[in-house]
């Protein structure tokens, strides 16, 4: 099972953006059984969550990104979404997507994620 992430680019501050992340090739499990997160990691920074989505659809988000960023799923095309509005250019980074089977307590947790992505760099010019 392979993650991708696209939809990263340069835009300027208070621009928007849309990041997919598409689940590709076998798995026992229904997607609608992960937990899923996008997490994002500036150089020289450790990785954050930013936001989380559960298998029961809670969501969750970092407090730097609340009505900005808009995290959704689509079981039926294996697919996670952030939509990024209001961008800043503190936004900048590498953003993955990660899964976890089963729901999570701490959906922001990056630890408790054990398959990722490769990555899709965004970056917000002032």
């Amino acid at each position: 099972v392979q993650l991708v992430e696209s939809g990263g680019g340069s835009v300027q501050a208070g621009g928007s953006l849309r990041l997919s992340c598409g689940m590709f090739g076998y798995t026992a499990y229904s997607y609608s059984d992960y937990s899923l997160g996008w997490f994002r990691q500036a150089p020289g920074k450790g990785r954050d969550g930013v936001a989380a989505i559960g298998i029961d659809s809670t969501t969750t988000y970092a407090d730097s990104v609340k009505g900005r960023f808009t995290i959704s799923r689509d079981n039926g095309k294996n697919t996670l979404y952030l939509q990024m509005n209001n961008l800043k250019p503190e936004d900048t980074a590498m953003y993955y997507c990660a899964t976890h089977l089963g729901q999570l307590n701490r959906l922001l947790e990056p630890s408790w994620y054990d398959r990722w992505g490769h990555g899709t760099q965004v970056t917000v010019s002032s």
